[in-house]
């Protein structure tokens, strides 16, 4: 992403100046002419860096604005909408009451940006890392249809439904995330202090040690005397691991990886199935064109794999099939979802059955989470007695040799 400014002028006429982050002069040039402005110049920023990581320009741009932020930003655009209050006058009141420094500089380039003239969508998009293309294209809905208070609504209500989701999914990792975190510590201890003493104690003896035993003495010498070589491998196999799924490939294949991780998959699953229906039951219901809709929808479901068959679909419904018809093909759904959507074509509430959907998928990922902890326990007491099993077998098995050794000496 490189940061460019542009020059261009209005349909009245009026020069229109300003700068823009985008992927290519290409991608702004069609920003440009889809918000009513004829591009006359388009050039790279010079006092800007010209290929910085797309996680710095999000941080220098942004912040640590998140989800929560989204969420109370909409909640006060109903609200000042609904009391009829004019477009600048609530971003200025919302800016005044804010204390967040990132999102103070996102309400005043919003505000310029109505003041040049340009549209609240067309300015929202001009922030992507904030406002996605699913929250732009339905406020741009809600302008054209002049339904604008509604849409901010529907907008909470996805946005709170995502953050109610977030919430369920952290609460159940942090008891085994705690857990593995104690185990490493400990295996971590084991490794550095107490095994190398038994290693001097058996050192005594000069005594033919088991397998076992002195796989474990070299892994813990290796562990202390190369401490600095464990540290960068760590290190490589994470930027590795990064490099790889931040190709689009890698990407692909990691998202279908972790729908087939036991106990975690199928929650994954059925949480971004979730996402999927209720967007899609929002974006159809506020007014988006289906193909459309798809298309947004695609990009928000954040996985790669789900994306595809997502696009997948959307190519269904161009070339004419219902979505009963691309629901099948996709081969993501159950046979009762796809009984709903069936019901929901027949009467006419594809939207509203869509909607009933994502709600059997939010009762089933909460309740696969409230039983997370149980299900996980036995896994990680396995996880324990696996690691006791070992440090008998390498630490307390030749002491048990040794002291039966010295007692038939005796």
């Amino acid at each position: 992403m490189e940061l460019y400014e542009y020059k261009g002028r209005n349909k009245h006429g009026d020069v229109m100046t300003g700068t823009i982050e985008s992927a290519s002069p290409d991608a702004v040039a069609d920003w440009l002419l889809g918000s009513g402005i004829a591009p006359v110049s388009i050039q790279v920023r010079r006092d800007a860096p010209s290929s910085q990581p797309e996680w710095l320009t999000r941080i220098r741009e942004y912040g640590m604005l998140g989800l929560r932020d989204r969420l109370l930003f909409t909640r006060q655009m109903t609200t000042m909408v609904r009391a009829g209050v004019p477009m600048i006058q609530a971003l200025a009141s919302i800016q005044k009451s804010t204390q967040n420094v990132a999102l103070i500089r996102i309400l005043r380039g919003l505000r310029g940006d109505l003041e040049k003239g340009l549209s609240l969508s067309q300015a929202m998009a001009r922030h992507p890392s904030f406002f996605d293309d699913y929250y732009v294209a339905m406020v741009r809905v809600g302008e054209n249809s002049g339904a604008l208070e509604e849409i901010f609504r529907r907008l909470f209500d996805q946005l709170q439904f995502e953050g109610h989701m977030q919430k369920k999914i952290k609460s159940a990792v942090r008891y085994p995330a705690f857990v593995i975190t104690a185990i490493a510590i400990a295996v971590g201890i084991l490794t550095v202090f107490v095994i190398p003493a038994f290693a001097k104690f058996f050192d005594k003896f000069n005594a033919q040690l088991p397998l076992a035993t002195r796989v474990l003495l070299k892994t813990s010498e290796f562990a202390v005397n190369y401490w600095y070589l464990v540290i960068l491998g760590i290190l490589a196999v994470f930027i590795l691991f990064r490099a790889y799924v931040n190709q689009k490939a890698g990407r692909y294949q990691w998202d279908k990886f972790k729908l087939r991780i036991p106990i975690a998959g199928p929650i994954i699953k059925k949480a971004t199935l979730a996402r999927f229906c209720r967007s899609l039951s929002t974006a159809s219901r506020s007014g988006v064109p289906l193909v459309q809709a798809f298309t947004l929808v695609s990009r928000v479901v954040n996985n790669a794999f789900y994306e595809e068959r997502i696009l997948q679909m959307r190519a269904g419904i161009e070339r004419g099939d219902s979505i009963l018809r691309v629901a099948q093909t996709s081969e993501v759904f159950t046979p009762i979802e796809l009984q709903m959507i069936s019901v929901g074509e027949d009467t006419g509430d594809v939207d509203g059955m869509l909607g009933q959907v994502a709600d059997l998928y939010q009762e089933e990922v909460e309740f696969e989470i409230d039983r997370l902890s149980d299900t996980m326990e036995p896994l990680l007491m396995a996880i324990m007695g696996l690691l006791v099993l070992i440090l008998m077998l390498g630490v307390f098995l030749p002491m048990w040799q040794l002291g039966a050794a010295a007692k038939g000496r005796v």
